[in-house]
């Protein structure tokens, strides 16, 4: 999921009371006899699978070992044998250097959060990153994957149709104004709101809820980025907002604005040039997120999309930020394990993740809420530098 571009619990009740606990006697002062005791031990390598891509180059950032110590809220923010599920599909396609972590990690059964933290503490080592400049604070923004209704056929309110990518590479190049009225360009369906499919091709997946021709029962499906069209991208919204025509940009007010201006929408959308293709995939495990950039389904609260050219894909960070604003709401702090699973366009620098929220209503209204202050440690295994 290249976009413009779910915590799963396996602990029962007895032990997640049980897991909490031990996070209290850790945060009250166990950390340092840990840490010694880790120190001591040692283990002998195990066999296990060649390494996919390289490690970028380290000259993008500035990175620092640090002691575990100075991550906020290692140890006591984050339930980490929730993470546990999420660490092991990330290990499905290791990076270099990250064979035998994760040949050891599928052996591991951790019995609650310590017991993962622990391991986590024992295998891998953290670094700090910052910019160039040595600046250590960036930007969290975030991104879900919308949920559409649509038709597969163009009838009614179902008039913007979503592209598919065209055989032609000519055709495929002409702008949103052309492509929208051109025959020669296929349709896998139909949405009923114009905002919502230039949505879609800002996060560059997304679901689909149709209804058959016959009226019978809805099917979810998921459309994929496929490709664009070269064409430079031009915010429609930041027009319409630069212009006074809308108050905000959420979704209600755009919606209106367009119920109220039905002649004049084409000529607002034609402001963007580009157009985003896409490709129609089945949605066996209505659980699962979309694909990101490294090849695996994304997970909802633990994914990221980074800079590939400094993180390197599969890696695991320490997220040090606050939850997104709500209103009457004081910004409580949100410090968590992450993984680097996508990429995006706008994500560029060393302290810079685009955190995936999900998909349906709640995740959208909080990846549209997320753009906070960020701070970032990568954890490497041992014996691995950046």
């Amino acid at each position: 999921m290249v976009h413009q571009t779910m915590n799963t619990k396996i602990s029962s009740a007895p032990r997640a009371s049980r897991a909490r606990s031990s996070m209290g006697w850790w945060a009250r002062g166990g950390l340092a006899a840990i840490l010694g005791s880790l120190a001591a031990c040692s283990s002998p390598p195990l066999q296990a699978p060649p390494a996919a891509a390289p490690m970028p180059r380290a000259s993008a950032a500035r990175w620092a070992a640090v002691d575990w110590r100075d991550l906020p809220g290692w140890g006591s923010s984050d339930d980490l044998l929730a993470a546990w599920p999420a660490l092991l599909a990330n290990c499905q396609r290791p990076a270099p250097g990250w064979a035998e972590f994760c040949a050891r990690a599928a052996q591991q059964a951790p019995a609650d959060a310590t017991e993962a933290t622990l391991f986590l503490m024992k295998h891998l080592r953290p670094w700090r990153l910052a910019a160039d400049g040595g600046e250590a604070t960036g930007l969290l923004t975030g991104y879900f994957e919308p949920q559409l209704v649509a038709s597969r056929v163009r009838q009614g309110v179902f008039q913007w149709p979503l592209l598919a990518l065209p055989a032609d590479p000519a055709l495929r190049r002409l702008p949103r104004r052309d492509s929208d009225a051109d025959p020669r360009f296929a349709a896998l369906a139909y949405l009923d709101d114009p905002f919502a499919l230039l949505q879609l091709q800002v996060q560059g997946s997304g679901r689909l809820v149709m209804r058959d021709a016959n009226g019978g029962a809805e099917r979810v499906s998921r459309v994929a980025f496929a490709g664009h069209n070269d064409q430079p991208f031009q915010s429609v919204v930041r027009a319409l907002l630069e212009r006074g025509e809308v108050g905000d940009a959420t979704p209600p007010s755009l919606r209106d604005w367009a119920r109220r201006n039905p002649g004049r929408v084409r000529d607002a959308l034609a402001v963007n040039p580009r157009v985003v293709y896409f490709r129609e995939e089945a949605l066996a495990d209505a659980s699962q997120g979309p694909r990101g950039a490294q090849g695996l389904p994304l997970v909802p609260g633990r994914s990221v999309a980074v800079d590939r050219a400094v993180i390197g894909l599969g890696t695991p960070l320490w997220l040090d930020s606050t939850e997104p604003w709500s209103p009457g709401a004081a910004a409580a702090p949100l410090r968590r394990l992450v993984l680097a699973q996508d990429t995006g366009g706008a994500i560029q620098g060393a302290v810079r993740a685009d955190l995936f929220w999900g998909w349906g209503d709640d995740a959208a209204l909080r990846a549209g809420r997320t753009k906070q202050p960020l701070r970032l440690w990568a954890l490497l295994p041992q014996g691995l530098t950046p």
